[in-house]
């Protein structure tokens, strides 16, 4: 099964999920990451990362009250007395880390909204991402870009994804490769990326 290799907590994210009583939403949440076998070849670019976030959306999907968010990519609520209480999940899996900074804003805008409690943003882990094709954002781009979005304030959880081991190449996708990743330049933005 992948396993969740890091996680960063930010603005009381963990105790807002215990106070709300979202501890069975989040336990459901680490069954869909991690309920499945994931094998890639262990070879640089070998792997198509938007195969893995078709997994991954697939098993969102299976799961019953997860629905595509108005903003994020996942979110579920339940009832807390006679209000509602959510989670919302971006996954940057298949796009360029420089995409991170939309992300956050998605999610800062359900959360100022009060459409959710807690924003998720799943990356892969800083194993897995040399051997995804695309230029995928890794748990230290998730951990920068909050910084420069100066978001820190926000209950925000960040976590990332790795693989369980050597396997057969997920299928083979376009490969985009961007200049340099967010890290490369201190968190500046990219220039555009260039499809070989």
């Amino acid at each position: 099964m992948p396993k969740i290799t890091d996680r960063a907590y930010f603005d009381g994210a963990l105790k807002r999920i215990v106070r709300l009583g979202l501890q069975s939403l989040w336990v459901e949440l680490e069954g869909i990451l991690s309920g499945f076998e994931l094998l890639v070849a262990e070879r640089r670019d070998a792997n198509c990362s938007a195969e893995i976030r078709s997994i991954l959306d697939e098993r969102f999907r299976g799961t019953k009250g997860w629905f595509p968010g108005r903003q994020v990519d996942w979110t579920k609520c339940q009832d807390l007395n006679r209000a509602k209480v959510g989670i919302g999940v971006e996954i940057q899996f298949s796009g360029e880390d420089d995409l991170l900074l939309l992300d956050i804003a998605h999610l800062r805008d359900e959360l100022v909204a009060g459409r959710i409690d807690v924003g998720v943003i799943l990356v892969p882990s800083e194993q897995l991402a040399p051997f995804l094709a695309d230029r995928v954002a890794r748990f230290t781009d998730a951990m920068m870009a909050i910084e420069r979005a100066g978001v820190q304030d926000l209950p925000l959880i960040v976590i990332s994804l790795g693989h369980d081991g050597p396997g057969h190449a997920l299928k083979k996708c376009k490969v985009r490769r961007p200049s340099a990743r967010l890290s490369d330049y201190g968190g500046q933005p990219l220039s555009s990326t260039m499809v070989l």
